[in-house]
């Protein structure tokens, strides 16, 4: 059985929901303050090789360099939340179906403790 990465076209397609999605993000008042002075195209890049990894692509990135990465943002649980909302529009408008996002929300939910702050 293929992947759900393989089922909806690969690096190409995730790259497409991946700058969807980061439009979105960008706008937002409540997330978009993390990406100022960011380098896009590196992100996107990597957002790209995490999300295929979601989907059961290629991991490019293990537990402890995901952690690393967001130890300083101050990811509050709000934050997290809408990013996953931002997330999912962004597969949906390319028409994953419903049962596909559902799994890659689970994949992203398990990297919560990874990426959000602690509550204090």
């Amino acid at each position: 059985m293929s992947s759900t990465f393989q089922k909806y076209g690969g690096f190409s397609a995730v790259s497409r929901v991946v700058m969807t999605f980061y439009e979105m993000v960008l706008d937002n008042d409540l997330v978009g303050h993390h990406f100022d002075n960011v380098d896009m195209p590196r992100l996107m890049d990597h957002q790209t090789k995490f999300v295929s990894a979601l989907m059961g692509g290629p991991s490019a990135m293990n537990d402890e360099r995901l952690a690393f990465v967001h130890r300083d943002l101050a990811i509050t649980r709000e934050e997290f939340d809408e990013i996953v909302l931002l997330l999912t529009d962004a597969m949906s408008q390319h028409g994953m179906e419903q049962a596909d996002i559902h799994n890659v929300k689970k994949s992203f939910e398990e990297k919560r403790a990874l990426i959000q702050k602690a509550a204090v």
